[in-house]
């Protein structure tokens, strides 16, 4: 048994997430880190922070990440799978070149990392992976012995993250009024990104027509409206749907958007909606707005009856499957024999992410990739 939760070669796992403001100062310093180099105007950046200057200048991202790590640690320590967890984000505290410094000073030399975005694209993937590069050539440039870093493939048909969306959409229609539950869609959500940005996520061989990133959410969809027809015995119709642009107007992005969604909905006749935002990790800031406040304003303006199904958070399922995920490339990586565990049609995805995987406009240096500088 002991040997089964070996991690080997890997000393530490790090959680990377996007980070988020925790007190109304820290709200345009934030955003000035997340748009950096865009030349916003700070008076524009407090515009678009009165989302969060809505529930008190406040994220709650990073205690979500909190919540993930005490799973992550409870998991591990329950199942003896010794390996310390490290957290680190992008745009804010804690940031991410600190706790890399903080995994070398702490001896750490072989540091897996778990992203909290399950699917490809830039800004789900690479990016995470340009930030990983410019942290280690800090530290190199610091005289500092650079880890090496590898990155969890995409786990978005793990059935650990899987299952708590299926309970959590079932919850929802339950939750709905009898006389509407039977007719009620379900409008699966995701981040909007730029239609180019879609049509290049992922290897070069699935680009085209919303490449990877839309492949992907669409079966994940798939595989959740198929769990709740078998277990209710009712087929409720689907279709994925986008929230949260943030594009100039010009620029196509992912199309449709969630209220234009529910519009169309309320004028076919549809009795009822779930929203299930199956996109993300957990109820963070853009959950919090464009669903809970926006989507569900709007819905209530037509007199629509909806409901919105919980994000994956800090479930234990999900932590047993970073587990998984950890020891399955933990044995490739060792060259032991394993079976990456995926369900759906498109079957597991990559550990390394090859050449061309979700370029940039403006190509950086990635790390935990095939084009890797730090190897």
């Amino acid at each position: 048994m002991r040997d089964a939760l070996d991690a080997t070669p890997y000393d530490a796992l790090l959680l990377l997430s996007f980070g988020g403001p925790e007190g109304p100062d820290d709200v345009v310093p934030f955003l000035e880190n997340v748009t950096r180099g865009r030349g916003i105007p700070k008076e524009r950046l407090k515009e678009v922070g009165q989302h969060y200057f809505l529930f008190g200048g406040i994220s709650p991202i990073n205690d979500q990440n909190r919540a993930l790590l005490d799973a992550l640690r409870k998991d591990f320590a329950e199942h003896g799978l010794d390996l310390p967890v490290y957290w680190g984000n992008r745009n804010w505290g804690p940031y991410l070149t600190d706790t890399l410094r903080e995994t070398v000073a702490d001896g750490r030399r072989r540091v897996l990392v778990l992203a909290t975005s399950a699917y490809a694209s830039y800004s789900g993937c690479r990016q995470y992976r340009e930030d990983l590069a410019g942290a280690l050539a800090t530290l190199e440039g610091e005289g500092l012995e650079l880890p090496r870093i590898d990155k969890l493939r995409h786990y978005f048909n793990h059935p650990g993250f899987l299952e708590p969306m299926i309970e959590g959409l079932l919850k929802s229609l339950a939750e709905l009024p009898e006389d509407v539950r039977a007719g009620a869609r379900i409008a699966f959500t995701t981040h909007s990104i730029p239609n180019a940005s879609a049509d290049t996520s992922g290897p070069a061989e699935d680009h085209g027509d919303g490449g990877a990133y839309v492949k992907q959410h669409l079966d994940v969809a798939r595989l959740v409206a198929d769990a709740v027809r078998e277990r209710t015995g009712i087929d409720h119709p689907w279709q994925l749907v986008y929230q949260s642009r943030s594009g100039a107007p010009h620029i196509p992005w992912l199309e449709p958007d969630i209220c234009d969604h529910l519009e169309e909905l309320h004028g076919a006749g549809v009795p009822a909606v779930v929203m299930a935002p199956i996109g993300f990790v957990s109820d963070h800031m853009e959950v919090l707005y464009d669903l809970d406040t926006e989507a569900t304003a709007k819905a209530a303006e037509l007199g629509l009856p909806v409901r919105r199904s919980a994000t994956v958070g800090a479930d234990p399922r999900f932590a047993a499957a970073i587990r998984e995920l950890v020891l399955e490339r933990a044995a490739a990586e060792s060259g032991r024999a394993v079976t990456p565990c995926a369900l759906g049609a498109l079957g597991p995805s990559h550990n390394l992410c090859p050449v061309g995987c979700c370029p940039a406009r403006a190509p950086k240096p990635a790390a935990a990739g095939a084009d890797s500088p730090y190897a």
